[in-house]
């Protein structure tokens, strides 16, 4: 007889899921997608909510039913040298080169930079990052005890904390939605628009790498039967989405709402700031920052644990994992002070890159049961999208690098064959394209052709 979590384990379990997705980006983002999307909220809500929820659900179950130990297993499917850089490329983006070091500045510019002298923030900044990033590293040295610090004490005290807030705008809120006004950005396509928007939160990306430590969570239970993890798998996606649902549309109402009392901010930390302080003054400005650092916290552990054992396991001949949490803490640390402004425009290319083909990699997981892990369906699949994300980067370069003669050809011809493209939604077609060559072939090859077997 197979054993079977409790439905207050499972709670636990998607409440950690939630807990490691939930960080800063998660609350600025869609605050700003209000505000510029105004009376075109709702299909631009829809967009975010596919690549904010729908994307790190399917991410997480594509790990735990694909029988896989992780992204490098899964992408080394197409290919072990493919494995190794997408999988290196994927965990130093959400890791220590963007999203680990905006875990820290988003905490600092949204709680404390308001109350400090121009001429101190930096130093206030340094201090801010050591302390912030020295309570990451404490948690972080202790994985096992990940599900109870994240999902019994940080994530039910950020729950309490935010929601307070948004249930305080539903009751007196700033203005009507009907009569906001929309940039122009989300006037001809906000569906596509907000989709791409939620790449900023990178939880697509997270979910393949936070996909092991729920599987691992649910080993530590007692459950060891694969069709059983991937069981409780999709169960604790579930509460994750359910909650990450309600909260993402609510602050995209809010942001909505708020366009009404203030006007057009820069990013959505400077929105929130403005929201809490017209709602609550003094007081709000202090709930934020709880709000704010508590996300960020628990975020900023699970994606230091994550890196440092996924590294670990990659090079088992290098360091160990606490020398890799080490590392990974204090590189972040550092970035961190480069300011959350540089740390966003920073990332955009990379995100244009890396989404597309994490976006392959979760279908192919999903799907691998259908062609039996053939490798040519993960080849085709695979380049296909490739073509389109190299040009999807160069396309979210700077205008400085974007202006050059040669990458305009480049992009110009994109632009001029592929539908969707100036979207950010141009790999959608090449991607089926490559699945559906892929299934043909696998259909016609014998399954011990060396063109398209791989020994794991």
């Amino acid at each position: 007889m197979r054993k079977k979590l409790s439905f207050s384990s499972n709670v636990l379990i998607g409440s950690m899921l939630f807990g490691l997705f939930f960080g800063a980006g998660n609350l600025i983002f869609p605050v700003h997608m209000g505000q510029e999307a105004g009376a075109n909220i709702l299909p631009a809500t829809i967009g975010f909510l596919i690549t904010g929820v729908g994307l790190p659900f399917l991410g997480v179950v594509a790990i735990g039913t694909s029988k896989s130990e992780g992204l490098f297993d899964l992408s080394s499917r197409v290919h072990p040298v493919y494995g190794y850089i997408m999988t290196i490329l994927l965990y130093l983006t959400i890791g220590p080169f963007f999203a680990l070091p905006r875990t820290g500045t988003v905490s600092f510019e949204i709680g404390l930079a308001p109350y400090i002298a121009a001429e101190y923030q930096a130093v206030a900044l340094a201090v801010f990052t050591i302390l912030f990033f020295g309570a990451a590293l404490f948690f972080s040295m202790h994985p096992n005890k990940i599900l109870v610090w994240v999902g019994k004490v940080l994530n039910p005290l950020f729950l309490v904390f935010l929601g307070f807030l948004i249930v305080i705008s539903f009751l007196r809120p700033m203005g009507n939605i009907s009569s906001a006004p929309i940039n122009e950005m989300y006037a001809t396509a906000p569906f596509f628009k907000g989709f791409t928007e939620g790449y900023n939160t990178m939880d697509a990306l997270a979910s393949l790498a936070f996909g092991i430590i729920v599987v691992r969570s649910i080993k530590d239970l007692g459950i060891e039967e694969p069709g059983n993890i991937a069981l409780h798998t999709v169960k604790a996606g579930i509460v994750s989405i359910i909650l990450m649902s309600v909260i993402y549309t609510s602050l995209s109402y809010i942001g909505t709402t708020s366009i009404s009392q203030f006007e057009m901010s820069s990013n959505g930390g400077i929105s929130l700031a403005q929201i809490s302080r017209y709602y609550f003054g003094n007081f709000g400005s202090i709930l934020l920052a709880l709000i704010i650092t508590i996300g960020c916290l628990k975020t900023a552990i699970g994606l230091i644990t994550a890196c440092s054992e996924t590294f670990r396991e990659m090079f088992p001949k290098t360091f160990s994992y606490k020398v890799y949490v080490v590392i990974f803490t204090v590189f972040a640390c550092f970035a961190a002070n480069l300011g959350l402004t540089q740390l966003i425009s920073l990332s955009i290319p990379i995100l244009m890159f890396l989404y597309p083909l994490a976006i392959a990699i979760i279908i192919l997981g999903l799907l691998s049961p259908l062609f039996k892990d053939r490798q040519v369906v993960y080849v085709t699949t695979s380049a296909f999208t490739l073509l389109v994300s190299i040009a999807d980067m160069l396309n979210a370069m700077p205008e400085s690098i974007k202006s050059r003669e040669t990458i305009q050809v480049i992009l110009g011809f994109y632009k001029n064959s592929l539908p969707f493209f100036e979207l950010g939604m141009g790999w959608v077609i090449p991607m089926m394209a490559g699945l559906a060559i892929g299934l043909m072939i696998s259909a016609v090859t014998k399954p011990h052709d060396k063109l398209v077997d791989i020994k794991r």
